[in-house]
């Protein structure tokens, strides 16, 4: 019992770390992408290139003091940003991030992932509704139901993998990519499972163009306008953390994971790739899409409320649905390479 509390614990310390590294890298990705979109710098004050900016702005998170509205839920108002962030610390257990590295490869890891990616809603409606102003109550619901209803066309996206592999356990979906990764595989219904799998995370995340819940513009910052300080802080590195999470998901149902590049029954090929660690085919595949998902911020313009319903439920769903359909009958017939 106290061998197994001490890994417990040392696990959860390792996650918290590997949080506080993501937030710092993945800020500092941002500004640098967008910057280099917009053709200019981006940070290059504070450290080399800029790299310390992020922990500069962590510690004016941290020193900074937290306020509470009057009227707003008190007890609810400080517990809704831990709620986000027990989601995103849950969700980490079944991610592979290289051979034989994975905290917990239980038999249903799919199911987990997307049942467990439900939690974060609670907490940004718990947010919206405790801090008694109504743009933050408008944000948070705007958050609910977009969330709900894209939920529904990653979820397609991932069943799509599933029918293909046999199987809801990571560990299984990966080796079955070791002849080539799904993605070039499994022919048009996977590159169209990926497409809508990756719009639907963007917009799940709430990255523009799909960030009506934050709509500066319009809700000033949406469901946390009335945080600050380090309340602030964890609803902010909880958006970074849950991009790298969709990213990494996608990466591992979609590009193999961990998995180096393999290419059939190419043995001397395959044995090449085999020499570059998998810890770098694993965060190379999920930083790429990360990547992919800012390079989306930075190009496309945000989208109205009914524009982003409209998108889910009239185009991506039923397009979805026909895809998992079409995927079936190339999995029974063994259509696939």
């Amino acid at each position: 019992m106290l061998t197994t509390l001490t890994e417990l614990t040392i696990v959860g310390i390792l996650i918290l770390t590997l949080f506080a590294v993501l937030g710092l890298v993945l800020v500092f990705m941002e500004r640098k992408v967008s910057a280099y979109m917009q053709i200019r710098l981006g940070p290059n004050r504070v450290g080399y290139k800029g790299i310390a900016q992020t922990l500069a702005d962590t510690i004016k998170l941290v020193v900074k003091e937290g306020l509470t509205p009057n009227g707003a839920d008190k007890f609810l108002f400080n517990l809704a940003p831990f709620i986000v962030m027990f989601g995103a610390m849950l969700l980490m257990a079944p991610i592979p991030f290289a051979r034989n590295s994975q905290i917990w490869d239980l038999n249903i890891g799919v199911l987990y992932i997307t049942a467990v990616s439900s939690i974060s809603v609670i907490g940004i409606l718990m947010a919206g509704w405790s801090s008694n102003n109504k743009y933050s109550l408008l944000g948070a619901m705007r958050s609910g139901a977009q969330i709900v209803s894209y939920e529904l066309s990653a979820g397609l996206a991932i069943i799509s993998i599933v029918v293909l592999t046999g199987s809801l356990k990571i560990s299984e979906i990966i080796a079955s990519q070791e002849t080539g990764w799904w993605i070039f595989r499994g022919h048009i219904p996977v590159l169209i499972s990926f497409v809508i799998f990756i719009i639907a995370v963007t917009a799940e995340t709430n990255r523009a163009p799909f960030d009506m819940a934050e709509a500066e513009s319009e809700l000033t910052a949406g469901f946390h306008t009335e945080y600050s300080g380090m309340r602030f802080a964890l609803f902010f590195l909880a958006e970074y953390v849950n991009i790298f999470i969709v990213c990494a998901i996608g990466a591992t149902l979609f590009l193999g994971g961990w998995m180096p590049f393999h290419i059939g029954n190419w043995a001397g090929f395959n044995h090449l790739m085999d020499f570059i660690p998998s810890s770098i085919w694993f965060f190379g595949k999920t930083f790429f899409l990360i990547f992919v998902i800012m390079w989306f911020r930075w190009t496309f313009p945000r989208l109205r409320i009914d524009q982003l319903l409209n998108l889910e439920w009239k185009y991506l769903l039923p397009i979805g649905m026909f895809n998992l359909l079409l995927m079936t009958i190339i999995a029974i017939m063994g259509w696939y390479f």
